[in-house]
């Protein structure tokens, strides 16, 4: 009976205990649970297949929880474990043998991936809860040494100085009834340890310390727990640094004193403090900007920046920091204030001041674009001069040329030659004299319309070409390659240019079947211009631009001249007066440039003998010669010219043109260079002028 009272009263108090667990239970499901969001120092990270332990970060800060402390009270640590797949939190089933809680340790041994996730570390009673978050990163390892691995740990350590390091976590490891063993590496490397370095049980002991031991430790830690054989890795990187003996005083590279910042006035100014901070074991240096010994923070300028210094280099726990100054707006003002840099930590501080001078304001955006503007004009008065080449250089001859009828005493602009045939007859007196008289106000002569009836033909023709500024030969065979006037006008034409610089011009109208020595001389000494059919019937066309800008310069509104008829002969009287005009104005001027008296030019006598004296003027002797002869039932008419030049000596040689012959050089002849040709063999009349 006392056995079956004593079971009664057990079964009654578990029942007792069941219901108040449940109780309590569902109290605490409804107080607000404070939740401290996931650990800030970063994740737990693991290699798959080795142990890995959680420690609850809410113990980081004693003077709010210690484990020692919860004991005590009614708190409770629980563990819980989030995951992709559920929403809510999962406690943690303690039960299972790959997890073990040890005071505020979660250990796993081992890991696997499945055990990655965020795990939750709560503490609560009936009127409390605090909660925090745990990342854990299972990786996999790669080989028996991972020389990529993050570490664990950093560690520094001074210059021929001693240090034990010990493996990390290997102290937070209850290891009850067990053996374990410690492996270190360096760099991997397990057989490079002596001389300078030792192992003393699980420690790595460093007697002194140089820069080839810096680098890489490893340290794996092998136990046996419950039948199984586990491990954990840690990584350890050491940093060899300066003693902490000698002067630490940070040291300013630059404000040097020496030292002149360029600023342009108006636009981001930055000025740049370079400073060696010296290695201080755990402690903090300050670097910073003052404005006439004022902060950024004090000033309160939104002009005035300045982010907080970056790492620029490193070595052996020397730090070269840089910490900048932005300045918006630079202007004139700001050159008056004191800008300074400086530098503090335990041992010592230093400023240094940045003198600034403004820069030489250079017009790089004026001169662009006035270079581009230029090139711009240029390329465009490029284009438009070669487009337009023709009417700019008749524009500028309108407003810079001169008028010649000012400057001499010609009464034609320009005579017309051309062959006598019905074909050119029409485009002369149609087209060229119609067009350059009505349109342009040219004074136009053509010996057939302009020349006065009787006297020597050769001397009508030489008057009339002396009388003109421009000679205009309208090229083709009928007119060079047969005995006619367009010849004769031809070489006269030649002379005057060589002679007189009298300007010729040659209009082609089609090419030529034959070549022919007299039209290449022609070409050659002249101005050439195609006449291109019915492109060139324009006024505005190329052949009359090339034509206007050849001949002397007229105005356009000129009107249409007096006389304006195409017949022969039709304005003989104001031809036969402006000749007389123009001989009485010439025989004025040369009677004033002569020495002696007036030179009266010879004058052929009836017979065609001689001239009474040598003339100055003489510059041309044209003969005209009525042949006897009888070509086949016709009287053959022929004519010679000759061209007489001045030397130096005072003879005039003699050139005759033969229309049978070529012409030939006869300088014998000193008295009269206007002697007739005697033809013996041949009856011929002769008739001499010069």
């Amino acid at each position: 009976m006392p056995l079956v009272f004593t079971l009664l009263c057990l079964c009654v108090l578990k029942m007792g205990g069941f219901s108040a667990s449940v109780t309590q239970a569902t109290v605490q499901s409804d107080i607000q649970c404070h939740d401290w969001g996931v650990w800030s120092e970063g994740s737990v990270r693991v290699y798959e297949g080795e142990v890995a332990y959680l420690y609850c970060p809410l113990f980081c800060h004693p003077t709010l929880y210690s484990y020692s402390q919860i004991q005590n009270s009614s708190l409770s640590l629980l563990w819980y474990r989030h995951t992709h797949t559920h929403e809510l939190e999962q406690p943690i089933n303690l039960k299972l043998h790959t997890l073990h809680k040890d005071r505020e340790y979660l250990w796993i041994q081992p890991a696997s991936a499945q055990d990655a996730g965020l795990y939750i570390c709560m503490l609560r009673n009936i009127s409390s809860c605090v909660k925090i978050g745990v990342e854990l990163k299972v990786v996999q390892k790669d080989g028996e040494c991972d020389l990529k691995a993050q570490p664990h740990l950093n560690l520094t350590i001074p210059f021929h100085s001693k240090r034990t390091l010990t493996c990390p976590d290997l102290n937070k490891l209850t290891l009850p009834n067990s053996t374990h063993s410690v492996s270190w590496y360096h760099f991997c490397n397990s057989h490079l340890f002596g001389n300078g370095r030792e192992l003393e049980g699980d420690d790595l002991v460093i007697y002194s310390m140089k820069g080839v031991y810096r680098g890489l430790y490893t340290c794996v830690v092998s136990y046996q727990m419950n039948g199984r054989m586990l491990q954990f890795t840690r990584n350890i990187n050491v940093i060899v640094v300066v003693p902490d003996a000698g002067s630490k005083v940070p040291i300013i590279l630059n404000p040097a004193s020496d030292q002149i910042y360029m600023v342009t006035l108006g636009d981001t100014v930055t000025l740049s403090c370079h400073v060696i901070l010296p290695h201080l074991y755990e402690e903090k240096q300050h670097i910073w900007w003052t404005i006439d010994k004022k902060t950024v923070e004090e000033l309160a300028d939104p002009r005035f920046s300045s982010p907080e210094a970056t790492l620029a280099s490193y070595k052996d726990g020397d730090e070269w920091k840089e910490r900048v100054l932005n300045v918006m707006d630079f202007s004139a003002d700001d050159l008056q204030r004191e800008f300074n840099c400086s530098a503090r930590n335990s041992r010592g501080f230093n400023t240094s001041r940045a003198v600034l001078k403004a820069e030489p304001y250079f017009p790089t955006l004026e001169l662009s674009c006035g270079l581009g503007v230029t090139l711009a004009l240029m390329l465009m008065m490029f284009v438009i001069y070669h487009v337009f080449w023709l009417e700019l250089l008749l524009l500028y001859r309108s407003w810079f040329g001169s008028d010649e009828r000012y400057t001499d005493d010609k009464q034609y602009d320009v005579y017309i030659s051309y062959a006598r045939n019905s074909e050119e007859e029409e485009f002369v007196l149609s087209t060229l004299r119609r067009v350059l008289e009505s349109e342009f106000g040219y004074s136009v002569c053509i010996f057939d319309r302009d020349s006065l009836p009787g006297g020597n033909l050769m001397e009508s023709v030489l008057r009339c070409m002396q009388a003109c500024r421009r000679l205009l030969v309208v090229l083709s065979s009928d007119c060079l390659c047969e005995k006619s006037l367009g010849l004769l006008e031809c070489r006269l034409c030649l002379y005057l240019h060589h002679a007189a610089r009298v300007p010729v011009i040659t209009v082609r109208r089609r090419a030529f079947s034959a070549p022919c020595g007299d039209i290449a001389q022609l070409r050659n000494n002249s101005i050439s211009i195609r006449w291109h059919d019915a492109r060139s019937e324009r006024t505005n066309s190329r052949f009359w631009k090339l034509l206007r800008l050849a001949l002397p310069l007229r105005p356009l509104a000129l009107g249409k001249r007096l006389i304006d008829s195409t017949s022969s002969h039709s304005d003989l009287a104001s031809v036969a007066m402006r000749y007389t005009h123009a001989q009485t104005v010439s025989l004025s001027r040369r009677s004033k440039g002569t020495r002696g008296g007036v030179r009266h030019q010879g004058v052929r006598d009836r017979s065609g003998r001689g001239c009474e004296q040598k003339g100055r003027g003489c510059a041309i002797c044209v003969s005209f010669q009525e042949s006897r002869r009888i070509w086949g039932g016709v009287i053959a008419t022929q004519w010679n010219t000759h061209l007489h030049q001045p030397v130096a000596n005072g003879t005039i040689p003699q050139t005759t043109h033969n229309s049978n012959t070529e012409p030939v050089n006869d300088p014998g002849n000193d008295l009269c260079p206007c002697e007739p040709i005697n033809n013996h063999q041949t009856n011929e009349l002769q008739t001499t002028h010069c």
